[in-house]
């Protein structure tokens, strides 16, 4: 594994170079995070030993993070996925700093993206029903002080859905 730093505007982000085993031991280790040493050894070709040392070194490095299980929405009755345009008033960072803290302040909030184009943001948030969601956009969203206008779109069906990464 080689590190290498890349720069993205004003950010300075490292970079890893993988080799074949690291990248096998990744593609498995999305697809199964509970997987046993000795089972990810015989999937990638490796000792349970190098496995081991391997992915110490890709935790790290920041490669790899914490472990997590994922939780089908639909069957705790939280299965309406929204995304949500977010138009901002200014461009003030102080603004879109208390912005970002109040929508990490939200659990129904799974992602926001920080966008260029006509948006500013793009949040997806993930609710029982159009209520809930509209008591998330009508008292938080659109009450806040930094935020102009917003845009909902509700998904009619998950057509792909992954968190693996193409490695």
């Amino acid at each position: 594994m080689k590190h290498s730093f890349h720069h993205l505007g004003y950010l300075r982000v490292e970079q890893v170079t993988l080799d074949n085993v690291d990248k096998a031991i990744l593609r498995v280790l999305q697809e199964h995070g509970d997987i046993s040493q000795a089972l990810l050894a015989e999937k990638v070709g490796a000792s349970p030993a190098s496995c081991w040392r391997r992915i110490t070194k890709l935790e790290e490095a920041g490669v790899l993070r914490k472990t997590v299980r994922l939780v089908d929405a639909d069957t705790i009755g939280k299965g309406l996925n929204v995304f949500c345009q977010v138009r901002m008033k200014s461009h003030d960072p102080g603004a879109r700093h208390d912005f970002e803290l109040f929508i990490n302040s939200h659990r129904e909030v799974l992602e926001c993206y920080s966008m260029s184009g006509e948006w500013d943001y793009v949040i997806r948030a993930v609710v029982g029903d159009v209520r809930e969601y509209e008591a998330l956009l009508m008292r938080g969203i659109l009450t806040h002080d930094a935020v102009l206008t917003s845009s909902s779109h509700f998904a009619l069906k998950t057509v792909k859905y992954t968190t693996s990464l193409p490695i």
